[in-house]
């Protein structure tokens, strides 16, 4: 039966999970109001929404977490098992989550069967334990050994090792919760092309995801929240990407910010905000030179692999070079140095805002302030309420929806948490920014707040690199460079086609032939010509 014909089985007979008039409250907020949603045998069917439209609490709920103050959970028909039983849970349902779940320090056998690797017997055979996961992994073509380190596995090949444990327990429903946040183009086709497979046999999936192009590509249906409430069920076929995001947002297209950029002209101060030159780490990236003037975006483009990541991080001091060198505002940057890096000017927003952006339980208003502790006091001291004053100012600039500035940076939507970080990065008065990825798992609203930050900042002097292989990220740039596998290929002026930029980060095609030559490194600056690693 192809995927075509599953799909249609589904709309005339019993959904494989399915939520009626579900609502839920967390004291006095409404996390869901009244919602619904089907999901037929063998079908990917989309959940958007911005952030705090409810799509964590009904997956809260879809899976046995929590349970619904009204409405019903139904499983092919029937009702839910009892939150107590996790073992009838697993057979109906499982979520691969942002944040992974597999356990590195275990082996991929040991991830698969975690709590099974007995298989009923009173002494557990690790051979028989291999031997299971070896046959699980090739009945659905996963070429991982069972004895490798979880550690050693790549995020995709985690994303696949976390389905197919799930599919082990006879769960037929998969709800997938941002899983192409941290893939780059190839394992996302990759990825895609397994869900197409696992569709065919009727395996149905909830794919919750702030990239729309996803949506159309991988999903039959899709269903918008917005504000806890449901607003809309549609084939996403016949569903026009407009009618889509102003489903998300409330908001008519032409009230929505759009960033038209502007040629960009250097001001009579002709010293950059950020030159990097001849940077090299071994093994990701070489002689990587660019100069972002004041007030320049200049977006960095590539594909995982391509080094761009790196590139940034070691910009910011989390990497220390084998050679070249970094200056802010014209004064010279230790490289390795994070502290000397930020002394210089320069604000930083890291990809991982769970693992690199946040301290989870401390207050928003401490969180927001990090990097601007010494200007909140005198003599390395300050109050509670220079800090909270601080913070609230920063959260009326960025538009963080909370409580206040004393409540847990852990308790806000992933929206806001990045809003945070962006502020953190802002709180100094930087010269230059870093920004990596600065929208990834974001819903379309926070998404336009944080560019609109980012355009606020270039038009107040402060040059930014915009590292992301986001389209929407990148139109903001005055310019694109593109990195494939370590090298520069190419810079794209703003105005290209998606198809030239996409062409060059995937190194399918001629760069040059679509852009023009690569330009020339800026000249030398004997500000940062004898700053090299170890130089102090």
């Amino acid at each position: 039966m192809t995927t075509q014909d599953q799909r249609a089985a589904g709309t005339t007979g019993r959904p494989v999970a399915t939520a009626i008039a579900v609502s839920k409250s967390f004291g006095a907020t409404r996390a869901l109001i009244d919602v619904g949603i089907d999901v037929a045998p063998g079908e990917a069917h989309a959940l958007v929404g911005r952030n705090g439209a409810g799509k964590s609490t009904l997956v809260s709920l879809l899976t046995g977490l929590a349970r619904p103050e009204a409405g019903r959970i139904l499983f092919d028909g029937e009702p839910a098992p009892s939150v107590s039983d996790r073992a009838a849970w697993q057979a109906r349902v499982a979520c691969v989550y942002q944040k992974s779940t597999i356990i590195p320090t275990l082996s991929v056998a040991e991830n698969l069967f975690l709590n099974r690797q007995a298989d009923g017997l009173r002494r557990i055979s690790w051979k028989a334990l291999r031997s299971r996961a070896a046959d699980l992994l090739a009945e659905y073509e996963i070429d991982v050994d069972p004895a490798a380190a979880a550690a050693t596995l790549a995020v995709d090949q985690r994303q696949v090792l976390e389905i197919a444990r799930a599919l082990s327990f006879g769960a037929k429903f998969i709800i997938l919760d941002e899983p192409t946040a941290q893939l780059d183009g190839a394992k996302i086709a990759g990825l895609f092309d397994r869900l197409r497979r696992l569709q065919e046999s009727g395996v149905a999936f909830l794919f919750i995801s702030h990239h729309l192009a996803e949506v159309y590509e991988v999903c039959q249906t899709v269903t918008v929240y917005r504000d806890a409430r449901h607003i809309l069920t549609a084939p996403v076929a016949g569903l026009d990407k407009d009618a889509l995001i102003e489903a998300m947002t409330g908001e008519d297209r032409s009230e929505r910010a759009q960033y038209a950029v502007d040629t960009y002209s250097p001001p009579a101060d002709t010293v950059p905000a950020l030159e990097i030159r001849d940077l090299t780490l071994p093994g990701a990236y070489s002689a990587f030179s660019v100069s972002v003037g004041r007030g320049e975006i200049v977006g960095l483009a590539g594909a995982g692999g391509s080094g761009v990541v790196a590139l940034g991080e070691t910009v910011a001091g989390l990497h220390r070079p084998s050679a070249g060198a970094v200056a802010v505002a014209g004064k010279s940057v230790r490289t390795g140095s994070v502290p000397d890096a930020l002394h210089a000017g320069l604000g930083f927003v890291p990809e991982d805002r769970h693992a690199q952006g946040v301290v989870p339980m401390r207050p928003i208003a401490e969180n927001i302030t990090l990097t601007a502790m010494d200007r909140l006091g005198r003599h390395g001291f300050f109050t509670g309420d220079s800090l909270r004053r601080a913070g609230s100012a920063l959260m009326t600039r960025l538009d963080v929806k909370a409580e206040g500035p004393d409540q847990p940076v852990g308790a806000l939507s992933g929206g806001n948490q990045q809003k945070v970080v962006m502020g953190r990065a802002l709180a100094n008065s930087p010269k230059a920014l870093v920004l990596i990825r600065p929208t990834a798992g974001v819903d379309v609203k926070s998404k336009e707040s944080l560019l609109g930050t980012v355009r606020q900042a270039a038009d107040e002097g402060c040059g930014a690199l915009l590292v992301s292989d986001e389209l929407d990220d990148l139109r903001i740039a005055h310019r694109v460079v593109v990195m494939f596998r370590g090298e520069v290929v190419g810079e794209f002026p703003s105005g290209w086609s998606d198809a030239e930029l996409i062409a060059a980060v995937e190194g399918l095609s001629d760069v040059e032939g679509l852009s023009g030559p690569t330009p020339a490194a800026p000249a030398e600056d004997q500000t940062i010509a004898n700053e090299r690693p170890g130089h102090e």
